[in-house]
Parts: structure tokens; sequence; C-alpha cells
């Protein structure tokens, strides 16, 4: 039997906001509680928008409550949260929302609370006012921690108000054909059989499609058959711009989750890729992408910053740099980001982009190319990263990233093109 979807929500949020989890991971925990395609999908609505808006539903609260509730009550907090959501942002009755959620609380062992959930919510149904913000500071008005908001205005002084708008929307469902199986032309054929309507944003990627709505992909046509993989038009282009070519060996240094990875062998199915990931444990989604897509690569459990621990005497004519980076590209993909990292968590980001940068560079053959990509929007990831590693390094040149991209590094903002935030550049080795 299923169990209340609102008390599954509002403990996945308070198990990423209290408890510092990452909401797909108990995102997809609460899933499995549920047995209806329908419910799990408004679990996760309600659980996306809970992430999206939690400073102002937090202010409503403070509005209408004489204190937050703390401690062991703290899941019932979060369970206004999810009555606020669904009453301010979803088409679902008032009286559904109202009368499920006050029935959660009994769920969550809050029988002494129903009265006083239920007194809130009514509330905002008799004052609609309580959602105004305009005077509101700008981590409430924009939902967003207030040192992202200074970091993105110090970057962006002209258009930081639209980064953080764009990172308050749904994300599109972005698809990567699998040429291997398949064709760009054949896929769209199958997918309007279905009803289903996609579009070819760049002439130069055609195997990029834009979906016009979201899906369940597993129901999409051939998603066993490994016809296509879910990836983010940006995140495409990292194959692209590396240019693997049949026969060269390439590293994939930070790869889970494998999109990436399986992008180039689709690009160059006889090239030798090494993929490498730190955790073992998400290396299990590479091995699963591999298999599904019907594709091979080396898949080692090593460090990237360490090289002397597995690359033995190995060197590449191709390096994808995907660093593990601050992630603040990806947000609105990602709500739960703003909330689980911290201002203190980038400068050691920062040196351990350097030091993977660094010490993976020895690998590269002479002529040889590298691209560093990141999903991060602040320049000390990006552009700053590529201008301290050039002061050091001689034989680092700065190339274009394509014929179709003769700039010398991209940084792409969310919501451009529809795409995620997204940066790139791509580094020579000389023969010096």
């Amino acid at each position: 039997m299923s169990k209340n979807l609102r008390a599954l929500a509002a403990t996945a949020c308070y198990q990423v906001v209290d408890q510092g989890k990452s909401l797909s991971e108990v995102l997809h925990k609460a899933q499995i509680e549920l047995d209806s395609p329908l419910d799990k999908a408004l679990l996760q609505e309600i659980c996306f928008g809970v992430m999206r808006y939690l400073p102002q539903l937090e202010t409503v609260c403070q509005k209408l409550m004489d204190k937050p509730l703390v401690k062991h009550l703290r899941p019932l907090q979060f369970l206004i949260y999810v009555g606020l959501y669904q009453l301010k942002f979803l088409r679902v009755p008032d009286h559904a929302a109202i009368g499920e959620t006050v029935e959660a609380a009994r769920e969550l062992k809050g029988q002494s609370l129903t009265g006083l959930i239920n007194a809130v919510l009514r509330s905002v149904q008799r004052k609609p006012e309580v959602f105004d913000f305009q005077d509101s500071p700008l981590p409430v008005q924009y939902n967003h921690p207030g040192w992202i908001i200074t970091q993105l205005q110090q970057a962006y002084p002209d258009n930081w108000q639209q980064i953080l708008d764009e990172n308050q929307q749904k994300a599109p469902l972005w698809l990567r054909v699998n040429q291997l199986r398949t064709t760009p032309e054949a896929y769209l054929a199958a997918l309007a059989a279905e009803g289903i309507a996609a579009s070819q944003p760049f002439a130069y990627l055609p195997c990029a499609l834009l979906l016009e709505q979201a899906s369940d992909v597993t129901l999409l046509p051939g998603y066993a058959d490994g016809w296509f993989s879910v990836q983010d038009g940006a995140a495409q282009h990292a194959a692209y711009f590396l240019g693997a070519r049949n026969k060269d060996s390439v590293l994939d240094a930070c790869c889970a989750p494998g999109g990436k990875t399986c992008h180039i062998l689709e690009l160059a199915p006889e090239a030798d890729v090494l993929a490498l990931d730190k955790d073992p444990r998400r290396l299990d989604r590479v091995y699963d992408n591999l298999d599904r897509l019907g594709l091979d690569a080396r898949v080692m459990a090593a460090d990237a910053a360490d090289p002397d621990d597995w690359a033995g005497f190995q060197t590449f004519d191709r390096i994808l740099l995907d660093v593990p980076c601050s992630a603040t590209g990806v947000i609105r993909r990602h709500p739960d980001i703003r909330w689980l990292r911290k201002k203190t968590d980038i400068a050691p980001l920062v040196e351990l982009q350097q030091q993977i940068l660094r010490n993976i560079w020895p690998l590269l053959k002479p002529d040889a190319e590298l691209l560093y990509a990141t999903c991060s929007v602040l320049p000390e990831e990006n552009q700053q990263q590529i201008e301290a590693f050039l002061a050091d390094h001689a034989d680092a040149q700065l190339i274009p990233l394509a014929d179709s991209h003769p700039q010398l590094h991209w940084q792409i903002l969310p919501g451009q093109q529809q795409m995620d935030g997204f940066f790139y550049a791509k580094l020579r080795k000389t023969k010096r």
C-alpha cells in the first residue's frame, strides 16, 4: 500500500535541508514507497518546488506562526511548506491539498499539531497577500542563499537577476540519440509516432534532441534498446568539442555517471577510452550506461588528482577533464544544490581543480588536446582557473573549441538556448 506522499515529501525535504542529503538520493527512496506513476511524479514536483521556494515558504510561516517547529518536530515544519507549495503553485484543489497535508501529519506522528497545520494553510487561503515579497531581502525575493546572489552580482553585474530567475525554471528534457543504434531522423519519426514533439536545436549536433514536454524516459521508444540517453544540451558539447577519433587513446578523468564517456564512444567507437572516477559506487552507473548502449570502455576506480597511483606510463591523445565543481550551473535541474553547497566549499573546490589539471597534464601527449569543463558559472572555477594554468605552463596553448565555436572558451549560462550552465576551454600541449 502506498504511503502518504505529502509525508514522504516532507521527510525528503527535511533530510536535504537539515541533514545535508542529496535530493536525488532521498527522492528515489521515497518514490519506491509509492505505487502510482502519477503519485511518483507529484512527489517529485512537490519536493523540487519546496527546494525552489524554500525562503519564501519559510517567510510565510514566520508571518503565520508564533515560532517554527524545532528538533523532532522539524519534519512537520517541512510538511507545512509542502502544504503551502501546493496551495500557491500547484493546481491541486485547496481542499485536497489541505486535507491530505493534515492527514500526513498523523503519519509523521504529529496528531497534536493537525489543528495548527490546518490553521496555517487556511490562513493562506484567506490572506494571499502573505506571498507578496516585493520588499523582502534579496534571498527571499530570489529564493537563493545570499552568498550565491553576491557571487553572481560580482561576476555578472548586468544579468545576475536573469540567472537567478532561470534557476527557478523547470529544466527541459534533452535526449542524445545513439547514432550507433539509430539515426536522429529515424528517432524523431519514432517520437512523432507516439505523439511526442521534439526539435534539433543545433545543426552541428544533430543527435541532440529537445523535447517540448517532459516525459518518463523509460517509456520513450527504444529506451531498453539503447537508442538514446538523457543528457542536457550543454553537456552534449563535451564529446563534440573533445573531437576524439577512432584509434585515439582517450581519458575521461572524472567520468561518473558516464554520459560523456558513452558519447565519446558513440562518436568514435574504435577509440580506446579509459573512464576514471574516484568513487567506486558511482561507477555502477557508468557500467549500466555502457551496457544499455552497447559500448565498451576500460573503467577504473581511481583518483584523477593522483595519477602516480594508476597511470603508469600511459599517455593520451585526448583528455576530458570534467572536474568536480560547485554545480552552480545546474541549480534549475538540481534545486537542492543551493542549500547543500556552502560558500566555504568554493576555495577547496578551486584548489582541487587546480591539482587535477596540474597532475593530469603530464599524461597528455605532445600536440594532443585536453578539454576542461565544469557545470559552474563561477569565474574562479572557469576562466580564472584556465588563466592561472596558462601562466604556469609554457607548453599549454588555448585553442578554439571547434569550427562551429571559434571562441577560446565558452561560458554557457542557465537557460541559454534552453541549456544548463556550463564552461568549456580547450588546451593543446605544444612541443616545447
